[in-house]
């Protein structure tokens, strides 16, 4: 049999090295028009900014792909044929398979905005992206990053190294605001700004302005004109199923899939950022991007393709971000509007953390300058404990290195003032 990945991300690669692990005959190609080898796309912001090169983002030796027979192509799929099982690319040449993945990932979301073709404009989402940016940033003083996400402090950070404004627009009237409460938000405001990184609150792109094909600046909703030579646009992504949609697979906003990650077509599946469930999973979204879910995909998708049907479980909901050099973790569904929670926060305003509950019995966290352990949150939530509970064992859970202050106490003195 062979099986045939599209995409060389994390879920394309956990499919291929977990069809390994299963069967030691199965024939195995991956397939990526971006690069040859699988890197890892959280660290592009260290090449940027110097830290790294990208031989050091390569998760595996180049010995590892010939030792355990999983073949590379380097190449851009133009189209699929179902009926004879063979892929075209653009360069003319065929390739036959037996069983399909797609993991094609996601693209930068974009909106009817005049001036996205100018040069200095651009998302980030990987390595074209990176070169780009090194591009676009050459003769750039000042840059506008539409949207206030995860993918814009990322580019906020990697575009202020270099020495150039940075400037923020948010459409809600706090940073992050369709998924951070508004004291967290609050938190992780003050830290951008003593990062000198100016947010504009309430405010959305209405044009990008340019001048000789390159971009000189924006218009904002408020018809207010802000100079500047780069325009990041940081709106979120969106599955990318032009591939799949044009092979008349069945897609919504992503690619349509049931529980077991089959497609509508046979011997066809999907995993990763292009994925979107047909039918909910408890405690979780229908399209979830991000990078332990495609891992857990693709481990979960092998077994599936080898005849042993397996049911992605993906557990309880997990996150985690850098805001600079402030972390980040959420574990379960935090309610942003949410009054049954409990949250603390260190007097200087750079550590909180949130307890949300239903009835006292944990069901959600946030934790922002506190390192949690993830198998201790997960367990506490999947076992409903207590507020008091897990108060009370709260050393159990934080893995802050030796010297740093331990707000226990402080912690559950807070608690005990709140609710008695």
């Amino acid at each position: 049999m062979k099986v045939v990945i599209i995409g060389n991300g994390v879920a394309g690669i956990s499919t291929a090295r977990h069809l390994r692990k299963l069967d030691s005959e199965v024939e195995i190609l991956v397939i990526s028009g971006e690069s040859k080898h699988f890197y890892s796309r959280p660290a592009l912001m260290y090449i940027f900014m110097g830290h790294m090169k990208y031989q050091h983002t390569k998760v595996y030796e180049d010995w590892f792909w010939e030792k355990n027979r999983i073949d590379l192509k380097q190449a851009w799929v133009n189209d699929i044929d179902w009926s004879q099982k063979l892929l075209r690319f653009v360069n003319g040449e065929t390739e036959a398979f037996d069983k399909l993945v797609l993991a094609t990932g996601s693209k930068t979301a974009t909106y009817d905005w005049l001036g996205l073709d100018l040069k200095g404009v651009q998302g980030f989402i990987g390595l074209e992206d990176l070169a780009l940016l090194e591009q676009n940033i050459a003769d750039a003083r000042k840059a506008v990053i539409v949207g206030g996400g995860l993918i814009g402090v990322e580019l906020a950070e990697m575009i202020a190294s270099r020495g150039l404004q940075v400037e923020m627009l948010i459409r809600e009237d706090h940073f992050w605001g369709n998924v951070l409460p508004k004291e967290e938000a609050k938190l992780v405001e003050r830290h951008l700004v003593e990062h000198g990184i100016q947010l504009r609150f309430k405010t959305e792109l209405r044009e990008i302005l340019g001048k000789e094909g390159r971009a000189t600046g924006v218009k904002t909703s408020a018809s207010e004109v802000i100079e500047c030579e780069l325009v990041c646009i940081a709106t979120g992504v969106r599955p990318n199923i032009l591939l799949a949609a044009k092979a008349g697979v069945a897609c919504n906003r992503g690619l349509l899939v049931d529980a077991h990650l089959r497609t509508s077509v046979e011997d066809v599946y999907a995993a990763g950022d292009c994925v979107e469930f047909s039918s909910p999973i408890e405690g979780r979204y229908n399209i979830e991007q991000m990078w332990y879910t495609g891992k857990i995909m693709g481990e979960q998708l092998a077994s599936t393709i080898l005849g042993r049907a397996t049911v992605y479980n993906p557990g309880v909901y997990f996150n985690s971000a850098k805001f600079f050099d402030l972390e980040y973790q959420i574990y379960g569904r935090v309610n942003r509007d949410s009054k049954d929670s409990f949250y603390w926060e260190h007097p200087k305003g750079k550590i909180c953390l949130r307890l949300e509950h239903k009835d006292q019995k944990l069901v959600a966290i946030n934790a922002l300058g506190i390192h949690l352990r993830h198998q201790v949150a997960d367990q506490w939530i999947r076992e409903s404990r207590s507020l008091t509970y897990c108060l009370s064992r709260f050393n159990d859970i934080v893995f802050d290195p030796e010297f740093f202050r331990n707000h226990a106490k402080a912690i559950a003195s807070a608690y005990g003032e709140q609710f008695g």
